[in-house]
């Protein structure tokens, strides 16, 4: 569960510091990828050097890369990046700056950033750990829905044997793992997804196409693998990359994209259509390129096949999902369309949102179902908008 995985593991100035290096070798064997970020007291224990060996990536720490050129980490990026942020081992003075949402260093930042599950693995000494300070900010933590990774019993640096003793990393490698597994909750079901423009042939070098860069239909995509399911991406002409554990099939115009969904259609059972596919397609594509004539260029269209309407007259057990990006009467048309090509739910989103629609990281959307039940969301980040999507998806089912 934990393949393909983006894990940021965060360090603290704990003795138990040094247990990290073999942390990120449970992790990378299970198949994660791992960024490590520092505190400067952590760095007393075990060395950047190690850490970026094993993990393969520069170690980070500091706010400003290169002062003298003005270059600085961000923090926000990386917050992005991660599926998981790992804090082990974390500190009492650790816990604490959590709780009270200090940023006063490159971790703590980065933490504030992260729109991914957090961990926490403490470790310290027993009646540090016991203390009731420490454990109400745990307790703050916990209801915050950060993942708490109990200590282990055992000797501590101290000398005393008790509870504080930082998890062993093949034990929170597994915690891991079992988090990913019960959040496999699409597992066995097969999910096609389209994502992507259409580009309609006019001649060898043009084509009619759109502004949409596929980033809606791959967070669906990666987000389906991350919850078990098998799912087949087909996509338009994008520069993206594949998602971990995902199937993709490349097409370039509407007749093909057609024919790859069609194909995995009878054994599917949830089809989202995400993409923006070419209404119109040129009816005789020149197979020379077309040289300046005239004032203009008359090009004759014919109407594509329309994919959603095929796949609804053609539904058996599949859970349909179709898109719409409107401009205007947003709600009547997006509800016309669910009823017209008998689609189990639809995800409306609009031009007239700041921050959604094409090529952007992020989305507004309403997502309505067959009996008419709309539920609207806040602009979110695409990956927590197919959060949204498919937590309809699975009621659904």
């Amino acid at each position: 569960m934990l393949n393909g995985k983006n894990i940021l593991l965060a360090i603290t100035g704990s003795i138990a510091a040094y247990k990290s290096a073999f942390i990120i070798r449970e992790l990378i064997k299970r198949g994660a990828n791992v960024k490590v970020v520092m505190t400067e007291a952590s760095c007393e224990f075990i060395t950047p050097l190690t850490l970026s060996t094993l993990s393969k990536n520069p170690v980070l720490k500091d706010f400003v890369k290169d002062s003298a050129s003005g270059v600085w980490n961000n923090h926000v990026d990386l917050g992005m990046w991660a599926d998981l942020m790992l804090i082990a081992p974390a500190t009492a003075n650790t816990l604490a700056k959590l709780v009270t949402g200090h940023a006063d260093t490159f971790l703590l930042a980065t933490y504030l950033s992260a729109r991914c599950p957090v961990f926490v693995a403490p470790a310290m000494d027993l009646d540090m750990f016991k203390h009731s300070s420490t454990q109400d900010n745990l307790t703050a933590l916990a209801a915050r829905k950060v993942s708490i990774i109990e200590p282990e019993f055992g000797e501590l640096a101290s000398g005393l044997h008790g509870e504080g003793r930082l998890a062993e990393p093949e034990n929170i490698a597994q915690y891991l793992h079992d988090y990913f597994l019960d959040l496999a909750t699409l597992k066995g079901k097969k999910i096609i997804i389209s994502a992507g423009p259409t580009y309609e042939k006019i001649d060898p070098v043009r084509f009619i196409g759109n502004h949409s860069s596929g980033k809606m239909g791959f967070a669906l995509a990666k987000i389906a693998a991350q919850r078990g399911a098998d799912v087949v991406l087909v996509s338009g002409p994008v520069a993206l990359e594949t998602p971990t554990g995902v199937q993709r099939k490349d097409v370039t115009s509407a007749a093909e994209m057609l024919a790859q969904v069609d194909q995995e259609y009878s054994s599917a059972d949830v089809v989202i259509m995400a993409a923006a596919v070419a209404d119109y397609t040129v009816l005789s594509p020149a197979t020379q390129k077309i040289k300046k004539k005239g004032a203009n260029l008359d090009l004759k269209l014919k109407k594509t096949t329309d994919i959603l309407h095929y796949l609804g007259l053609n539904k058996q057990k599949q859970i349909l999902v179709g898109f719409a990006l409107e401009t205007e009467n947003e709600i009547g048309n997006a509800e016309k369309k669910l009823k017209d090509k008998n689609l189990d739910a639809i995800v409306l989103n609009s031009l007239n949102s700041k921050g959604a629609g094409f090529g952007t990281d992020t989305n507004q959307v309403s997502i309505i179902q067959k009996d008419n039940k709309i539920t609207s969301f806040e602009l979110k980040h695409k990956n927590d908008v197919a959060n949204d999507v498919l937590d309809v998806v699975e009621n659904l089912l």
